[in-house]
């Protein structure tokens, strides 16, 4: 038995949470949306628009797209991105935290 929780922060009415983070961190890795779309199995139309709706709603751009082939081309996560990654993994740890704290208080304490 173990505590299992979900997190979000919400844009507005964009919900951001683990998955949406692990699409960004595919997104940088591959240097891709359309790679990134196919790899998660999304359509790239359905991804691009939910990126599009979370930059709208965040107020910045976590993304930055330069055309052309070889590394200078391809998509990568702006400073504001990765920032904003590694404040929610820092949050989202947190959380993870104090669920099994109270969990263990609340389940596995006599």
């Amino acid at each position: 038995m173990e505590p299992k929780i979900k997190v979000w922060v919400i844009f507005e009415a964009v919900k951001f949470g683990d998955g949406r983070a692990a699409l960004l961190d595919l997104i940088d890795s591959l240097g891709s949306i359309s790679q990134a779309a196919a790899r998660s199995g999304m359509s790239y139309r359905n991804l691009w628009g939910y990126l599009r709706e979370l930059e709208a709603a965040a107020g910045f751009r976590f993304l930055e797209r330069r055309r052309g082939a070889g590394p200078q081309g391809g998509t990568r996560l702006t400073s504001e991105g990765r920032a904003f990654l590694r404040r929610y993994r820092r949050f989202r740890l947190a959380m993870d935290q104090a669920a099994t704290r109270h969990f263990k208080r609340s389940f596995l304490e006599p």
